[in-house]
């Protein structure tokens, strides 16, 4: 009892962290990307891809289609026209199932492919190209834009510097002035513009969406993709160990080291050096200025630039192409790529039910649409012949792009009287308010509230009949 409980000491033993000499900044300055050409298949696709985005954008909002343009988002008016259909607010469903299939459209292809919709197809990506197109041919190559921005200002690169620039505003002018063609009639808005006789809000918008252009692919570039767009955040989240991104095969590529072209295979094993030569032009041709060989990142777009650069390399060296690659993870850890795969299945059910039902949405929409408002001032009123009356407002509203002529009856009630226009024209994308009263015979009517139906027909110049019946109350106080 008298024996003490040996104590052991377990006081923390305080660790003293090393401290840099040098304090490095909370934030570093953006190093300017200076992106070298390359020429190959990837290259080719993406210039493929974007000429026909391009050539889509650039074109569509100039074809006529019935004496109209052909795509047309009036605002204005709240109706969008596509050729012969015409959108109406009240038609949002369809505009959901649109966007719920473009996003599943992304969600499957990001989880086969990776991120090339940021690569090939991005309007970011075409738009940065195209003004790098043109800094190459103003300035030139690589090495030459970085020497030109070394020295200091003189004639000829004032010269460069000014026509390069008239060059983006020029570019950027006609990509807005395009985009709000598509919102307003964008042969008048050309004319209007260089004639300076645009309205207001639609110049604003047209400087508008040209600053944003400039800014956007001549400056700020890879700054979108990797800290703007919320696009690079989320779709690595899709990705699995079977879907194909670039890649570097760090087993086949290291060691890394220059060599030159007659040194033989053995001689390059005896110095224990893979494929890689160390050349660095994978970083060189890359949009966002990453070196693929350090991994996976999220600033990669799968553009395939790097892979293109790489191949070539590989073929002056002589070497199997595919160092940088579109590849798994799977496949460069010695495995087979999974092609069919739960996930993908899934959202390729997902993806073709919902093209399914927006096919369905539009195929069975009728172009025409009636609002019953019933006055509510009073429930009911007897009239000059001794008939109960309801008042209603009908709107009418054409939802084709042709004019119409509907016949407007009432279903629900025995021997109801109309008061009011049964026959109403109303012009393609139009709306007709009618006031009507609805009488009948007290005999015929019991106190409270009845169901009854107005019913909204017309025949189409091909012989189809359109109708629409929609519910409304008839009123019968019995006072």
């Amino acid at each position: 009892m008298n024996e003490k409980i040996k104590v052991k000491d377990v006081t923390p033993v305080k660790v003293e962290k090393p401290t840099s000499s040098v304090k490095k900044p909370n934030y570093s300055a953006r190093s300017r990307i200076y992106v070298r050409a390359v020429e190959g298949i990837f290259e080719n696709i993406r210039r493929f891809f974007g000429l026909i985005f391009l050539g889509g954008f650039a074109l569509v909002p100039w074809i006529p289609y019935d004496g109209q343009q052909a795509v047309l988002f009036n605002i204005a008016e709240q109706r969008f026209n596509i050729f012969s259909l015409t959108l109406w607010p009240q038609d949002l469903t369809v505009l959901a199932y649109i966007l719920i299939v473009s996003a599943f459209a992304l969600f499957f292809v990001t989880t086969f492919a990776g991120r090339v919709w940021c690569g090939f197809m991005c309007p970011q990506t075409t738009w940065t190209f195209i003004y790098i197109w043109f800094e190459e041919k103003i300035e030139g190559p690589r090495n030459k834009r970085m020497k030109l921005d070394q020295r200091k200002m003189d004639a000829d690169k004032f010269i460069r510097k000014t026509l390069k620039h008239i060059a983006w505003v020029g570019v950027a002018l006609l990509t807005s002035l395009t985009f709000v063609g598509y919102f307003t009639p964008i042969d008048q808005l050309f004319v209007d513009f260089f004639t300076l006789n645009t309205p207001f809000w639609i110049g604003f918008w047209v400087i508008f969406f040209t600053v944003c252009t400039y800014g956007n692919a001549g400056y700020m570039r890879e700054i979108m993709c990797t800290h703007m767009c919320p696009y690079a955040r989320f779709q690595s989240a899709m990705f699995d160990k079977d879907t194909f991104t670039v890649s570097y095969n760090p087993t086949r590529g290291e060691k890394r080291g220059p060599r030159t072209r007659k040194m033989s295979q053995e001689e390059v094993q005896a110095k224990g050096l893979g494929d890689c030569i160390d050349c660095n032009l994978c970083v060189q041709v890359c949009p966002t200025g990453i070196d693929i060989r350090n991994g996976l990142q999220y600033e990669c777009i799968n553009c395939g630039s790097c892979v293109d650069a790489c191949n070539g390399v590989m073929d002056k060296m002589g070497y199997d192409r595919g160092l940088i690659s579109f590849t798994s993870e799977h496949q460069l850890a010695g495995g087979t790529t999974k092609i069919v795969r739960p996930k993908l299945i899934g959202y390729a059910i997902v993806l073709t039910l919902m093209c399914s039902l927006l096919v369905w949405d539009l195929a069975s929409r009728v172009p025409l649409e009636l609002d019953i408002i019933r006055d509510r001032n009073s429930l009911d009123r007897e009239n000059m012949e001794g008939f109960i009356e309801n008042v209603y407002t009908l709107k009418v509203l054409n939802k084709s792009q042709d004019e119409a002529t509907y016949t407007i009856s009432v279903e629900g009630l025995q021997d109801s009287k109309f008061y009011g226009d049964q026959q109403v024209t109303v012009p393609g994308g139009g709306v007709y308010t009618l006031p009507v009263s609805i009488g009948v015979s007290p005999d015929n009517l019991e106190v409270g509230t009845q169901k009854i139906y107005i019913h909204v027909s017309t025949v189409t110049a091909q012989g189809d009949t359109i109708e629409v019946s929609e519910p409304t109350t008839f009123i019968f106080t019995g006072v």
